[in-house]
């Protein structure tokens, strides 16, 4: 019984509760049940709050009891990377750095959700501070993918996709600032959508680079995903960057009917950079957009090398400025054994801080010092003005662009771990929608190498996610399309 509850979309999950098929506690059961049977070896969760998780469970019954229901999302089960706070519960960001810290208050999203009636699970493992792309940077030990332990589940929100995949959560949210909801998403065979930058608020979240990242969820189905961003979407004058306007209706119903639509296919989606499994897929999925009524034309990603340089210029720099925080004095872990100021400075963020963070910190340093600056940080200013221009230009001509999410299936734990370029290489993808600001869903889309699921990539206009979950409906309801 646990294993088919824990495999049921979140509006399986809403109908049965409204019918009473089963209650909010069942279901929450259900999943902490599974999550102390598989967890052990995915090592998804940092922490689990199954007392806090029953009582809000309880909760909900007695208000859907009472005719007093909040909603499609009270009594669901969810997850949170664990850079997201909640009050109480350890944040750690995955890092020695804030091990056993506890925020005094919610992340914005967090409020939301708990609001609605969600029922919060625990937290879950990522790449340390968001920095890498197969959570083994993580100071807390790795997480397997569900679909093949030896693989990695992506990252940096590699957790929250593989609870996904697993049935350890009926949703989750991770944060994106490179392809870091989408790239795991795609490994784990979820469902991911990096919202436009400003549609969800970032307050609570702890930053890593905040010009570039968004928080958005992982789900089961696309359907599923569009409800999710429903509920986090929305004006927060507690972020100076949340974007004031109306939020169009995300729920829009897929239908199969998509005559009318250009669709732009990226050029260097069939180059040698991609695998063939990941090609193939792209050309499959090019002839259902087809056959279903869009007309697909070619476009080329804007100076794709040069862009995704530039985005490890600008995300460098701005954590180093964000991580200079955590020093031993004002936030995070302090040494033991320091003589002088500046020891202790040293020691502590020396023990504190992974090699990936350390390496990122002390090249964003470098990018902004003076006689440097200039050289790097400005021109990949100047680069990120050219996408956004181009993209923009792009989508003027195009209602969307079709991408892979990332050039390859998962790939085994290890494999890439010693070459950080060639790791930093497989946002090739990914990063243009950070850079420019724009919404990208991530959808699993027929299976690739070892039997593994490929990622697809639909990527629109600003706040054109009902457009793109619409498309995104209607590859899933295809012969091609695949569920965890």
């Amino acid at each position: 019984m646990t294993q088919e509850l824990t495999a049921r979309s979140i509006a399986d999950h809403a109908e049965s509760l409204r019918r009473g098929e089963y209650s909010a506690a069942e279901l929450t059961r259900a999943y902490l049940e599974r999550i102390e049977a598989q967890d052990k070896a995915l090592h998804c969760y940092l922490t689990v709050t199954p007392d806090l998780a029953l009582s809000a469970a309880a909760e909900s019954d007695k208000r859907r009891a009472a005719g007093e229901s909040r909603g499609a999302l009270d009594g669901i089960p969810f997850a949170l990377k664990d850079n997201i706070c909640t009050a109480g519960i350890p944040t750690t960001c995955a890092s020695r750095m804030l091990e056993g810290y506890r925020p005094p208050y919610n992340a914005h999203v967090t409020e939301r959700l708990l609001a609605q009636g969600a029922v919060l699970l625990g937290k879950l493992n990522m790449d340390e501070f968001a920095m890498g792309s197969t959570t083994e940077t993580s100071a807390m030990g790795l997480t397997r993918n569900p679909l093949d332990m030896t693989r990695t589940p992506g990252g940096s929100s590699g957790g929250s996709a593989a609870a996904v995949a697993a049935g350890l959560a009926a949703f989750t949210l991770g944060s994106d600032t490179g392809g870091s909801v989408r790239q795991p998403a795609a490994f784990c065979g979820a469902v991911g959508m990096k919202p436009t930058w400003g549609c969800v608020s970032r307050y609570g979240l702890i930053a890593f680079a905040p010009s570039l990242e968004q928080i958005g969820p992982l789900t089961r189905t696309v359907g599923d995903n569009a409800l999710v961003l429903s509920a986090l979407a929305g004006h927060d004058p507690k972020d100076a960057t949340s974007d004031s306007a109306p939020r169009p209706d995300y729920t829009v119903a897929p239908g199969s009917d998509l005559r009318g639509l250009r669709i732009g296919v990226a050029r260097q989606s069939f180059s040698e950079a991609v695998s063939p499994d990941v090609r193939a897929a792209m050309a499959r999925a090019v002839e259902a957009l087809r056959s279903l009524g869009a007309e697909t034309v070619e476009v080329s990603l804007p100076c794709p090398d040069a862009a995704l340089a530039a985005y490890y210029v600008l995300s460098a720099a701005e954590a180093s400025s964000n991580l200079a925080r955590f020093d031993g004095v004002r936030y995070g872990h302090r040494t033991e054994a320091y003589d002088t100021v500046e020891e202790l400075y040293c020691r502590s963020r020396t023990e504190g801080f992974g090699a990936e963070v350390k390496r990122r910190i002390l090249l964003g340093t470098f990018a902004l010092s003076a006689g440097f600056s200039e050289q790097y940080y400005q021109k990949a200013q100047g680069i990120r003005a050219l996408v956004r221009a181009e993209l923009a230009r792009i989508l003027a001509e195009c209602d969307l662009m079709l991408l892979p999410t990332a050039p390859t299936v998962a790939f085994p734990l290890g494999q890439k771990r010693n070459d950080p370029t060639e790791l930093y290489a497989g946002d090739l993808f990914s990063v243009p929608a950070n850079v420019a600001g724009l919404p990208a869903l991530s959808l699993p889309f027929g299976k690739g190498e070892g039997g593994m699921p490929v990622g697809l990539q639909l990527m629109g206009a600003p706040h054109g996610e009902p457009l793109l979950y619409r498309v995104g409906g209607a590859l899933e309801s295809l012969e091609g399309g695949a569920r965890v």
